[in-house]
């Protein structure tokens, strides 16, 4: 029985068709599951003692992949299909499911049966759950958050917000415990699969915080030989929730080998995860530089580097020799302002005409007007020259076009004294003349200093500490790309490279590129 069921119905190729249940929770397609099941060593295949869990389950197909090898790399040591089958599930594969559909579905696609108790199973458990897992958790509030994943109460079947009118609670068990290594009381060689990205997390409904790092750090409370998961890149620059586990990850010299995809929909086909995904191994035996491996579309890079050789990950290994030549010099983040740079939200309006004593304010799609006596701060910037810059990057977090081409900055404006604008934007410089204002947007026009943003952007966000590679020059000057592909001695395959990857903007100071 064993044997023709598992040769007839055993057929992971169905998953690749699957749509994805949302944003949080991404189907991993069987061939990128199989390219990290490439980065182990093979031998875990043709060891009967090699135990694997995948603690964020959802249509099993790790389980599956790994079923494979190991029944072809057991032969020799079990020669009976049967005997075989029934050992590596029952005493090598194990997983938790992240909700009771996937449980469901996991266990049909590992077991050939929803209940693997029953007859049409192709190894047979006492339970119908079998070693695929799920209970429903439920969430610690304090404060009206869950204390361990950050949910909002008002956002969960609980509390009864709209993401409990049709999904479950999402209190992931792995990540719902001090201590996981009790969940199946046991050790494991490999922890490896692709958690939940994101939950809401109040922000006025359309805010959410990341949630795989959490998946990450409890891994590696059970110090497997061998972690390997997918997740969003956008942990390279930090960004909301995220700066102390970049800072964990860049630090962590057991992390052998990344593969980042620029542009998540060549891993997960029509899935967009702003700012690419990757998958990584980390060998808790092997302490090494890493082996990164940046993917762009039909361009492909490796090299071997040290993550934690800047405060933020470059993802492009053809960059940093470029970022190299341009650290000689003060940063301009030093002329950039934080967010909200004069304390309007981006909601925020004023009067539909001027009066004697206002402000002209700017935001995404209105001028209006308000009283001087209300801004809150930066006088001196609101009456000099400055540069208005969308905090918001011309695309999808960096993601290039069909073409591999980017523009990176999408609105930029001089405004003059007595302009001032909503948090929709951020501002840069501090100016006396409009000349130097007008020569600081064409700077940053350039390929050259978009090319040096882009090296910090891994999300959709631009903010002030995005800018840290870009030097400061004389901006009673006027700088073109040849001018600074010479000043930095760039060689003729690093202005290749810049040109290849960076889309023409027109380089008047006006707001040319508002779109």
């Amino acid at each position: 029985m064993a044997d023709n069921l598992f040769n007839t119905v055993y057929n992971p190729d169905v998953l690749s068709c699957l749509a994805n249940l949302s944003n949080d929770e991404v189907f991993t397609p069987p061939d990128v599951v199989n390219k990290m099941l490439d980065m182990l060593p093979q031998e875990l295949f043709h060891n009967p003692d090699t135990t694997f869990l995948d603690p964020a389950c959802k249509t099993g197909v790790f389980l599956r992949e790994i079923a494979k090898r190991l029944i072809t790399g057991l032969e020799p040591q079990i020669p009976d299909l049967q005997e075989r089958i029934d050992h590596i599930f029952h005493k090598q594969l194990f997983a938790i499911a992240i909700t009771e559909l996937t449980s469901l579905l996991s266990r049909r696609g590992v077991y050939c049966s929803k209940y693997p108790q029953s007859e049409f199973s192709v190894t047979q458990f006492d339970d119908a759950e079998g070693n695929i897992r799920y209970r429903n958790i439920k969430h610690s509030w304090a404060n009206g958050k869950c204390k361990y994943c950050g949910i909002s109460k008002d956002n969960t079947v609980l509390g009864g917000g709209e993401r409990g009118q049709t999904l479950e609670s999402h209190a992931y068990e792995w990540i719902h415990t001090l201590k996981p290594e009790e969940i199946f009381n046991m050790r494991f060689d490999v922890i490896i699969g692709n958690p939940p990205y994101q939950l809401d997390d109040g922000g006025n409904g359309i805010s959410a915080s990341p949630i795989y790092q959490l998946f990450i750090q409890q891994a590696k409370k059970l110090n497997p030989r061998y972690l390997s998961m997918i997740i969003p890149s956008r942990w390279f620059t930090g960004g909301k929730g995220l700066d102390g586990f970049r800072q964990d990850m860049l630090n962590d010299h057991h992390i052998t080998k990344i593969v980042d995809y620029i542009n998540s929909k060549e891993c997960f086909p029509g899935m967009s995860v702003g700012g690419g995904v990757c998958y990584f191994l980390r060998e808790r035996d092997k302490e090494t530089e890493c082996e990164f491996t940046s993917i762009n579309g039909s361009k492909t890079s490796t090299a071997l580097r040290k993550l934690n050789e800047f405060d933020v990950f470059i993802r492009y290994n053809e960059g940093l020799s470029i970022v190299h030549k341009a650290m000689h010099e003060p940063s301009i983040s030093s002329l950039i302002s934080t967010r909200n740079p004069f304390g309007i939200p981006s909601n925020g309006r004023g009067l539909k005409e001027a009066t004697q004593n206002s402000y002209k304010l700017f935001s995404r799609d209105d001028i209006t007007y308000i009283k001087k006596s209300e801004l809150e701060k930066n006088e001196e910037l609101a009456n000099n020259y400055k540069v208005m810059i969308s905090r918001f990057s011309a695309e999808h977090a960096g993601e290039p076009d069909k073409d591999g081409m980017v523009k990176v900055l999408s609105r930029t404006m001089v405004m003059e004294p007595g302009e001032i604008c909503t948090d929709t934007y951020i501002v840069g410089g501090n100016f006396k003349s409009r000349m130097e204002a007008e020569n600081f947007v064409s700077y940053l026009k350039t390929k050259f200093v978009r090319f040096l943003l882009l090296q910090g952007i891994a999300s959709i966000s631009i903010t002030k500490e995005k800018f840290c590679f870009i030097p400061t020059q004389d901006f009673s000057l006027t700088w073109t790309d040849e001018e600074l592909y010479t000043k930095y001695g760039l060689t003729d395959d690093e202005i290749s490279f810049i040109e290849s990857m960076i889309k023409p903007m027109d380089l008047s100071g006006g707001d040319t590129d508002a779109n």
